[in-house]
């Protein structure tokens, strides 16, 4: 199979992110009262949107709505100051990225996270590179694990579906893949163990960016 596009999920897949969203989610915690978490919890609660994200980190007596908009509202507040101040690219993301764009292959990313700051991270980290389609979370599209965003990112390529690989960290990614017919791989240096991955369907695993150029036909 030769593949002529490349989907990316964009937290633990691109950018390792982890630091910069627990460190501003630690905060919001702990002006309301509530224990904060370290790297590992938010590893396991990332990858879902923001609301998720959040739900996840509240004790669960204080899952109500209220509690929960309230602290998603300080959340992207702080969060929209502290975006870039620890995450970085992965190792061998620019080397893979110039590989693909040197290649001729479209390259796209599809996030849970919110749609204007996924452009930010975008524009502060990967403005080298020209990504032909990029997708946040975004009001009017269901979030992963929906097909719908990766469905359409392939309508505006017009490029079929199984002729893309898509590259993500999570099992919502995997779903995601699966479900719009893409080539599922799982990434090992995101947020997920290779176990996590391969039971939501992962078809490759791979622990370096660069593999990816492998599966490509």
């Amino acid at each position: 199979m030769i593949y002529k596009a490349v989907l990316f999920d964009l937290d633990g897949t691109l950018l390792d992110s982890i630091e910069d969203m627990g460190d501003s989610l630690n905060r919001v915690l702990v002006q309301s009262g509530f224990p904060t978490h370290d790297r590992d919890a938010y590893c396991r609660f990332v990858g879902d949107g923001a609301t998720n994200l959040i739900n996840r980190a509240l004790p669960e007596g204080k899952r109500t709505d209220m509690v929960i908009r309230s602290c998603l509202e300080a959340f992207l507040e702080d969060y929209d100051k502290n975006w870039n101040v620890k995450t970085r690219l992965y190792d061998g993301i620019p080397e893979l990225l110039d590989t693909l764009t040197s290649r001729g292959l479209k390259i796209s990313v599809l996030s849970n996270k919110p749609h204007r700051y996924t452009l930010k991270c975008m524009d502060g980290f990967l403005s080298d590179w020209d990504f032909d389609v990029v997708f946040g979370q975004r009001d009017d599209v269901p979030r992963k694990p929906d097909p719908a965003g990766a469905l359409e990112i392939a309508e505006q390529l017009d490029i079929s579906p199984s002729d893309f690989l898509y590259l993500g960290d999570t099992e919502t990614d995997m779903k995601t893949s699966i479900d719009a017919g893409m080539f599922p791989v799982g990434v090992l240096w995101g947020f997920r163990s290779a176990e996590k991955l391969k039971e939501s369907g992962a078809k490759e695993l791979i622990k370096r960016p660069l593999e990816a150029l492998d599966l490509l036909g």
